[in-house]
């Protein structure tokens, strides 16, 4: 698999775009069966999804979009919340026609995702969240690192390196270890490449950490109807485990833990989240 395939989104979907609310987004959509929507994490893009969405399409229809502001897609305006986030992921998939929909959301799209389960319950069919954030994130000290982490971008340095980091064991550990991945060195190229591409294009990271650190989603989950499925790292650094039932709890939600598995599982173990993912969807 080559870094073009990797950015255009994997060879088994195609790469679409379309006009929401005054952004254009990038997105990208194949397979057949059930609808699935994958929604990326904060300064992440579809390309995340490298390893696991090519597990998924054998089983479903899967629809991956840049967020806004991420990569190929163009910032929203104006923007003080995460629910315009939700409703440009609910406008893709209302024009691709694949709602009700379920829905896989990693870290700041796990958060996505409940907003949109939240909004528009009648769209949402079931709901995964893969090390989301939302609990612990909902501090004023929190919002300082996002803005901070946003200003400075240290993520687009090491995207212009990342075939470099691909193949060289320390910098793997330079950009993925403790905060990401469990274990850097087992991360195969084209992974890298996957959690590092989107950075060099990003235009607005910052509007989605705002809204990330104001929004606390404790507020909201008993309005979540539909089925969930907790899914976590067990060496998560980033989000506590505590965060995972945490959120199983108040959604009377089963939890399954990634072993040996940090804040990145759906690059660091895509067959376990593959296996969580379909055993629950099916």
């Amino acid at each position: 698999m080559t870094f073009e395939d990797v950015r255009n989104g994997l060879r088994e979907l195609d790469e679409r775009s379309l006009e929401v609310h005054g952004s254009r987004v990038r997105y990208y959509v194949g397979g057949d069966g059930p609808p699935l929507l994958l929604v990326h994490g904060l300064s992440g893009a579809a390309a995340n999804w490298v390893a696991l969405a090519p597990l998924l399409v054998e089983r479903f229809r899967v629809l991956i979009p840049d967020l806004p502001g991420h990569a190929g897609s163009s910032p929203l305006a104006g923007v003080k919340s995460l629910d315009p986030f939700a409703e440009t992921v609910v406008a893709l998939a209302e024009h691709e026609r694949m709602l009700p929909a379920a829905l896989v959301g990693h870290s700041l799209g796990g958060l996505v995702a409940l907003r949109l389960a939240v909004r528009r319950p009648e769209a949402v069919s079931g709901l995964v969240l893969v090390s989301a954030a939302g609990i612990s994130t909902a501090t004023r000290r929190v919002e300082r690192l996002l803005r901070v982490s946003s200003f400075v971008r240290p993520s687009r340095f090491y995207s212009r390196f990342r075939a470099r980091v691909g193949r060289s064991l320390a910098l793997r550990y330079l950009v993925f270890g403790y905060w990401g991945a469990s274990d850097p060195a087992a991360l195969p190229p084209d992974v890298v490449e996957g959690f590092l591409s989107g950075p060099a294009l990003h235009t607005d990271t910052l509007t989605a950490a705002r809204a990330l650190a104001r929004d606390d989603p404790r507020l909201d989950l008993e309005l979540v109807r539909c089925p969930s499925l907790v899914l976590w790292g067990a060496r998560d650094r980033q989000v506590p485990v505590a965060d995972a039932f945490e959120y199983a709890r108040r959604l009377r939600a089963p939890v399954r833990l990634v072993a040996d598995c940090g804040h990145l599982p759906i690059g660091e173990r895509p067959d376990a989240c593959a296996d969580a993912i379909t055993t629950f969807l099916t």
